[in-house]
């Protein structure tokens, strides 16, 4: 799948030795790159609303299919994801069966492989979509955290360019049945300039999202940046968690 470039390369989960520090090295080397031409950065972090859980089961199988996978597979998960029910007991009681069609168990072994599978195409299309429009967009995706990376001299053209971008993905995420959720939704400008920043606010609300007002500081899958990378708030945060955690030790003894 890797080989025949089914996976798209912004996919970080889902697949061997792929880890969050990946994302983090990749968006650091970004920045950096662009600096180097005397660019801004911004980012715009999204989220899948319920992710795992609403993964159509039909569309997986075809999404199998076109992957090239065995005929035999494919069978396999067809009969193994589609048309299933269930009911629940308690006691004595029992509840009426109903369909489960959609969704994988998160946290089972074949979740992040099918979840990786089913988003790949999703990522293609967005690609192509945003090279239709001559939107220069960068994105990266880790399981259900998505971002959408751009770069330019005028913080006004780069909101622009992420406006247009999240209504593009939002929309085509629609047609694959799921949605963002809106309240997980971030922008990030980085910047070298010396002395005070005021980033630009990006309204999302014509489109149905919020406005988003940048913050000194953003954690992203466990990282801490701050405009300029110095990482200085994400070495500060984790070392007082470390020193924290021994004085704990003190406390709790020889409890378990």
């Amino acid at each position: 799948m890797v080989s025949n470039n089914f996976i798209h390369q912004s996919q970080l989960d889902g697949l061997k030795f792929k880890f969050t520090s990946d994302a983090e090295v990749a968006l650091t080397h970004f920045v950096h790159m662009e600096w180097v031409r005397n660019l801004s950065t911004s980012a715009l972090a999204f989220d899948i609303s319920q992710f795992f859980p609403s993964l159509n089961h039909r569309l997986l199988s075809i999404i199998l299919e076109k992957a090239g996978f065995d005929f035999h597979v494919i069978c396999y998960f067809s009969n193994y994801l589609c048309e299933r029910k269930t009911h629940y007991f308690w006691n004595n009681l029992s509840s009426p069966s109903f369909d489960i069609n959609i969704g994988v168990g998160q946290g089972s072994a074949l979740s992040p492989s099918l979840s990786a599978l089913f988003l790949s195409p999703f990522l293609h299309i967005l690609e192509n979509q945003l090279k239709k429009l001559k939107i220069p967009i960068f994105f990266l995706l880790f399981v259900d955290d998505g971002l959408l990376v751009t770069q330019s001299k005028s913080f006004h053209i780069s909101n622009s360019h992420l406006f247009c971008s999240y209504n593009v993905a939002s929309n085509l995420l629609l047609d694959f049945g799921l949605t963002m959720e809106y309240s997980k939704t971030k922008i990030f400008h980085f910047s070298r300039l010396i002395g005070s920043f005021n980033p630009l606010s990006l309204n999302l609300s014509p489109i149905g999202g919020p406005t988003l007002c940048p913050k000194e500081t953003w954690k992203y899958l466990g990282f801490i940046f701050d405009r300029k990378l110095s990482f200085y708030h994400h070495i500060n945060f984790y070392a007082n968690k470390s020193i924290s955690t021994v004085k704990y030790m003190k406390i709790l003894g020889n409890l378990v």
